[in-house]
């Protein structure tokens, strides 16, 4: 067995109102100064929130303009505001985006090295700001994760920062600040969380610890993602739980194809992350199961497809269940039907097979000619 590093989060809150958890322990914590990334829908929550702290002499900045998957430009710009404000703390309340650029400032404000030098694996040297990270959507996992990613618009790559030092000091994950999020974002972040689970159990270096969380996430998240599309609060807590889970496995084992395959759809096409990941999970299931029948078998019975006569039949029916439970999550399938054309194939697959960050964890091989082919299938 190969030795396995898992950083998390000092703290880690899971549960209804571990919001109000978070807001009485910044009360406790010697920080007076905050600058606080998040989205417009809930500026105005925290903003009464965090006028509990002006008695403390805490003064805090919101900022909500972040609106996209985040760029190098954009951080630049990010930075800029961070460094006048001159914080002590830095908090991301938000989606993955918003999360990364709460991670990725926390970590570069008050250092010495520039963005340039961190992009890459282990390469960032400290932290000096704290830390801390509230996901509103059950997705990426970023609360406690070592990763960020940023788009390069100089030559359209997403560049990835890993790194120790971008785990949060503390996450709180408040299956409330869910609540109320499109049916659209809840299904395309739910099934991004859906493809941690399964990429980090079926990987090339998947580790008996990480497959306790990614079984788990699977199972979790599959069982109640339609559900939680339409607020049900006990599957809003099921697909948050399952996300945090995702995230656990990203910094020891992290993803493989699916991400590798989804990158150029959304930096050249600006496709959402998750229904990239999403249209294209089935069609690299059905490619990578026959390396290995058995594992993806559990997976499938995970997902809660009824065993089959062989692994392979049953690794199989999982295919058909991640299918049906897009359909049911009111998803696309196709890349057809989301404005890609077809003749941009070729380009994307040579992109993707350059992700060898990611296409060194999948379990068979990925050449251009198969990344075309699993391209095709999709659209």
């Amino acid at each position: 067995m190969r030795s396995i590093v898992i950083y998390n989060p000092t703290k880690l809150v899971f549960g209804p109102g571990s919001f109000d958890r978070f807001i009485d322990d910044l009360k406790l914590l010697d920080k007076k100064r905050l600058y606080v990334f998040t989205v417009p829908f809930l500026t105005a929550k925290i903003r009464r929130k965090l006028e509990s702290l002006d008695s403390l002499g805490i003064e805090f900045k919101v900022d909500d303009s972040l609106n996209s998957e985040p760029t190098v430009s954009q951080f630049y710009s990010f930075m800029n505001e961070v460094n006048a404000f001159a914080p002590d703390a830095v908090i991301g309340i938000g989606g993955g985006s918003v999360l990364d650029v709460a991670k990725l400032i926390s970590a570069l404000s008050k250092n010495e090295q520039v963005l340039e030098e961190v992009v890459g694996i282990g390469l960032l040297k400290k932290r000096n700001l704290y830390l801390a990270c509230l996901p509103t959507t059950s997705g990426t996992g970023s609360e406690v994760s070592p990763n960020a990613i940023l788009l390069d618009e100089r030559d359209g790559m997403k560049k990835g920062i890993i790194s120790p030092y971008l785990v949060p000091d503390a996450a709180y994950i408040d299956p409330l600040l869910t609540m109320g999020m499109p049916a659209e974002i809840t299904a395309s972040t739910g099934m991004d969380a859906l493809t941690h689970c399964l990429e980090a159990y079926t990987n090339k270096f998947a580790h008996p610890m990480v497959d306790l969380y990614a079984i788990e996430g699977i199972r979790l998240i599959s069982k109640s993602l339609v559900k939680a599309c339409v607020d049900d609060l006990q599957a809003r807590e099921d697909v948050s739980l399952g996300s945090l889970y995702g995230g656990m496995c990203l910094g020891p084992v992290n993803t493989t194809a699916v991400h590798a395959l989804s990158y150029p759809l959304g930096s050249e096409f600006k496709i959402a992350h998750g229904l990239a990941n999403a249209i294209l999970l089935p069609d690299v299931m059905e490619y990578n199961l026959m390396a290995d029948p058995e594992r993806f078998a559990q997976v499938s019975l995970a997902l809660g497809a009824k065993q089959k006569a062989s692994a392979k039949e049953t690794a199989l029916e999982g295919v058909v269940v991640v299918r049906e439970l897009m359909k049911q999550c009111g998803l696309p399938s196709k890349l057809s039907e989301i404005g890609i054309p077809e003749q941009a194939i070729p380009e994307m697959a040579t992109s993707a097979v350059k992700i060898q960050r990611l296409m060194k964890n999948n379990i068979r091989e990925i050449t251009v000619a198969d990344a075309i082919s699993i391209y095709q299938k999709a659209y």
